[in-house]
């Protein structure tokens, strides 16, 4: 049995410890923010936190992070409030969606090393790949989020998601909890 954090909660795997933290996220802690793009640590869209790392998911096995934190997308925030995911709104980064919650977690591991980054250093830490090419913007979000992070300006609001997960789980029936009768 792998033991360690995720968003702040402590968990017991009963998995082989090769298999990838991206499958115990989305298939057995149903964290489904953190995406599976590629498969090969290239495409940056599995991307969490491990104890202040960017690190691509897919490309860890759960036995090496016995005692480790690990945050994703979820862990940042559910109802989209962290200032990354405000900034990312702000300057209107998602297109598609999908890589945004990779670069979303990769930029608020780079906040939290360096408050106030370069280009360069922007560029050096976001190595995730965007089909939509949102890359100017994306260097605007993170700079962005920077100053709200150091208190240098306000970020008016994103409106949150608009669907309480009790109600996601009603209107979906793959999300309905089963009855403890029926397992």
């Amino acid at each position: 049995m792998t033991r360690f954090t995720v968003n702040n909660q402590p968990v017991f795997y009963k998995m082989d410890p090769d298999t990838p933290l991206l499958w115990a996220l989305r298939d057995a802690s149903n964290l489904i923010g953190t995406k599976y793009g590629c498969g090969t640590g290239d495409c940056g869209a599995c991307t969490v936190d491990v104890d202040g790392e960017a690190v691509k998911s897919c490309r860890v096995p759960i036995g090496a992070l016995e005692g480790r934190f690990v945050t994703t997308i979820e862990g940042l925030s559910r109802d989209r409030s962290d200032p990354v995911q405000q900034a990312f709104a702000a300057e209107n980064v998602p297109q598609c969606g999908f890589c945004t919650p990779g670069m979303i977690m990769a930029a608020a591991v780079l906040l939290k090393k360096l408050p106030e980054p370069s280009d360069a250093q922007i560029d050096a830490a976001m190595t995730n790949l965007c089909r939509c090419g949102s890359y100017p913007r994306l260097r605007e979000a993170i700079r962005h989020a920077g100053r709200v992070l150091r208190g240098q300006e306000p970020l008016a609001a994103a409106p949150p998601p608009g669907i309480d997960p009790a109600d996601a789980a009603r209107a979906v029936p793959a999300l309905t909890p089963v009855p403890p009768a029926k397992r």
